[in-house]
C-alpha cells in the first residue's frame, strides 16, 4: 500500500510543480516520474539540512513538490545548452 501511496504523491507533486515552474505539467506519467524523482531529491536534500515538515500526507507532498521544482529547474538549465 506504500507503493501507492507514494505514487500517488509523485503523481501530486509533479503536477503541483509542473504548475509553479509553468510548465502546465508533462502528462500522468511524466508528472510521476518527475514527483517521484523530486520525492528522492527532496528527501535526500531536506534530510542533509536537517529540515522536517513533519510526516504524513501533507508533508510528503510539501518536500516532493520542492524537491521536484528543483528538478525541473536544473533539467531546464542543462537543455538550455
Amino acid at each position: 500500500m506504500e507503493f501507492v501511496w507514494f505514487i500517488l504523491v509523485g503523481l501530486v507533486a509533479g503536477w503541483l510543480a509542473g504548475q509553479f515552474m509553468k510548465g502546465g505539467g508533462y502528462g500522468i506519467i511524466g508528472d510521476i516520474i518527475v514527483g517521484v524523482l523530486g520525492a528522492v531529491l527532496g528527501g535526500f536534500l531536506f534530510g542533509k539540512l536537517g529540515i522536517s515538515f513533519g510526516g504524513g500526507l501533507l508533508g510528503a507532498i510539501i518536500v516532493a513538490t520542492i524537491g521536484a521544482v528543483i528538478l525541473i529547474f536544473v533539467l531546464r538549465l542543462i537543455k538550455r545548452k
